[in-house]
C-alpha cells in the first residue's frame, strides 16, 4: 500500500472528527480518550484551529496518513519542536481497521525522511504498547530510559518508555 503525509489543513476537520469517532473506543484502550468535549463540534473546531496556529508557528506538525486513494489511515505528528537542538516529539495512531499492515512504520519512515530539519525524534510509550515500540525499534529509535514510577490505566499497572532517533 502506497502512503503519503498531508499536512493539516483547516479542510481536514470533518474527516478527522469523523476517524477520531469511529475509532475513540479502540484508542482508549492504550491512550487517555480525548474527553467528551473533543468531540462536541465547537470544542472540536476551536482545537483544530489551534493546531493550525501551533503548526503555523513551527512548533508542531500534524500530517494525515492516506492511501494512495485518499483515503485516511491514521495520523502522525511532530510536536514540542525545538529549532535549537533540532528536536521533535513523535506520536502516532493507526485507525483500527488498518493495524498490522506496517502503516505506522511507513509513516514513521516518510516523517523521517520529510522533517529533514529535525535531527533528533524522541517518542514514548507504555511498556504494554508492544506494537508501537517494535514501530519504533524498526524506524531506527533506541530505548533511552524506562520511567520507574508506574501507573494504572484501565485497570492495568504500566511505564512509560522513552525512545530517541538520531539523523
Amino acid at each position: 500500500m502506497e502512503l503519503e503525509l498531508h499536512l493539516l489543513q483547516s479542510k481536514d476537520a470533518m474527516d478527522i472528527l469523523a476517524f477520531e469517532k469511529e475509532n475513540r473506543d479502540y484508542f482508549n484502550q492504550t491512550v487517555p480518550d480525548r474527553g467528551r468535549d473533543y468531540f462536541q463540534m465547537d470544542t472540536f473546531l476551536y482545537r483544530h484551529q489551534q493546531l493550525l496556529e501551533e503548526q503555523k508557528r513551527g512548533v508542531s506538525y500534524f500530517y494525515l496518513i492516506k492511501d494512495e486513494k485518499g483515503q485516511l489511515l491514521g495520523r502522525i505528528n511532530l510536536v514540542d519542536i525545538e529549532r535549537k537542538e533540532a528536536l521533535g516529539h513523535v506520536g502516532f495512531r493507526i485507525g483500527e481497521s488498518f493495524v498490522g499492515k506496517g502503516i505506522a512504520r511507513q509513516a514513521l519512515k516518510l516523517l523521517q525522511a520529510t522533517a529533514s530539519d529535525i535531527k533528533i525524534m524522541q517518542a514514548k510509550t507504555t511498556t504494554l504498547n508492544r506494537a508501537s515500540q517494535r514501530v519504533l525499534e524498526i524506524c531506527g529509535f533506541n530505548k533511552i530510559y524506562e520511567e520507574e514510577l508506574p501507573f494504572l490505566f484501565n485497570g492495568q499497572e504500566m511505564r512509560f518508555i522513552h525512545f530517541r532517533w538520531q539523523r
